[in-house]
């Protein structure tokens, strides 16, 4: 497939010179100015290729520039482009909501379009206030939930997602994410400990009557891609279900196929009230939504709540309902659990042979690396140079957690034994290097 003439590749090589142009507050990972993408992918003017592990940060699912989605964005922008959701009905925001109920467990049947994952969140946060009455919401350490106000009110993760931007919006309260690396306990102790905090905070912070959900993530993303124990999200389901307390679960990284579920949450067999979804949606065009009952969003009141995008660009929704066709065709689903296995099985055959990963975890192809000191303690200084090191070979790998200690591992879901091989290849070679 041809996708950009050399007239247009040279026009880019040269338009694309001046970064000065784009605002410092980004960080960037690298300086690759890609011309084209394609699977795994990336592409610079000159030819080079570049495996790309990073997934624009779990979100181009299905890999870059699946062609079924690019088909689907191309004959739906013939058609309508945008229709503002208060004004028409897209046909094709219905059709993602049909798509979406049948992947979906039966409790969730009702919902809502937006642009983004903070948006959702944000979107989510007023749906539980409005339908439970209560104001107050839980989050947990290491928690990212996005840069908006009030998702950086809710965001742990790391000090610079909130860094001089106090004072954020209040009632939010913080409890302990079952950790069990960081903690040096085994699974059971750690969730018995955090139930325990949890408690103790709805004695001491919060009471359940003022007390409008609990939010988490079923995997920490920027937190260190550590996956809940199922028996916590069970517990925290009977918490909530004892105490009227609405169950939010943030899938705005985890879901869409990357723990080996259409959705984390199944993994522990529980149902969240609320769920927001985001990321690999839509296959790298922005789209996010908001899921729940019909009996709770029938409690947010007409008017409240809404936006210009939200459910009105027909080319998002045709993209998101084209991602979801081409993952159950191809069985992607399937194919994470899989590669994952393997990818998991490689890291941890590499750590025998080099002590300083003190932790291989993770659930499908949503995995972590933790890299540690002899005593323990987090070891960022080689987490970024094994980091580097396979960039130097082309391969891009991102650091999450709030040490900066953990390499995470998101490749797209299309990703083939041979790839996920290579990809652990030149990560040994990095290890050596920085033995």
């Amino acid at each position: 497939m041809q996708y950009v003439t050399r007239n247009t590749q040279h026009e880019i090589k040269t338009m694309t010179k001046n970064t000065d142009l784009l605002s410092p507050v980004w960080t960037h990972l690298t300086q690759i100015q890609p011309v084209r993408a394609e699977g795994i992918y990336l592409y610079d003017a000159e030819g080079q290729r570049f495996t790309d592990f990073t997934c624009g940060i779990g979100v181009t699912n299905t890999g870059h520039c699946h062609p079924k989605v690019v088909k689907a964005i191309q004959e739906q922008a013939e058609k309508l482009i945008f229709g503002q959701m208060n004004i028409v009905i897209p046909p094709t925001s219905l059709a993602l909501a049909e798509a979406l109920n049948e992947i979906t467990p039966p409790e969730i049947n009702s919902f809502f379009f937006s642009n983004s994952g903070a948006e959702a969140i944000e979107g989510a946060v007023k749906l539980a206030r409005h339908a439970s009455g209560k104001r107050n919401i839980v989050v947990f350490q290491g928690s990212f939930h996005g840069r908006t106000a009030q998702t950086m009110a809710m965001t742990t993760s790391k000090y610079i997602y909130r860094y001089n931007y106090q004072p954020l919006p209040g009632g939010i309260f913080t409890a302990p994410f079952p950790y069990s690396y960081f903690y040096g306990w085994d699974e059971e102790e750690t969730i018995e400990f955090c139930l325990r905090q949890l408690d103790r905070l709805f004695h001491g912070e919060t009471l359940p009557e003022e007390t409008a959900a609990i939010v988490i993530e079923p995997v920490l993303g920027e937190g260190g891609y550590v996956p809940a124990p199922d028996g916590f999200m069970q517990a925290l389901r009977k918490f909530c279900d004892q105490n009227d307390i609405l169950l939010v679960a943030d899938e705005v990284q985890s879901g869409f196929g990357r723990t080996g579920k259409f959705f984390a949450f199944e993994h522990s067999g529980v149902v969240p009230d609320i769920l927001v979804m985001a990321k690999g949606l839509g296959s790298g065009v922005p789209i996010s939504a908001i899921a729940s009952r019909r009996e709770l969003m029938e409690k947010w009141k007409p008017g409240s709540h809404g936006g210009t995008y939200g459910g009105g660009s027909a080319i998002a929704t045709a993209a998101a309902l084209a991602t979801i066709q081409v993952m159950q065709e191809e069985k992607l689903v399937e194919n994470s659990t899989v590669r994952g296995e393997q990818l998991m099985a490689g890291l941890r055959q590499l750590q025998a042979k080099y002590p300083v990963i003190g932790d291989v975890r993770g659930r499908g192809l949503m995995v972590a690396t933790e890299f540690s000191n002899p005593d323990g303690s987090p070891d960022k200084v080689t987490t970024k140079s094994v980091a580097n090191a396979c960039m130097q070979q082309k391969l891009m790998l991102l650091t999450c957690g709030t040490y900066e200690n953990v390499i995470r591992w998101i490749p797209a879901l299309i990703v083939t034994e041979q790839q996920i091989n290579e990809a652990l290849e030149i990560f040994e070679v990095a290890l050596a290097q920085n033995a």
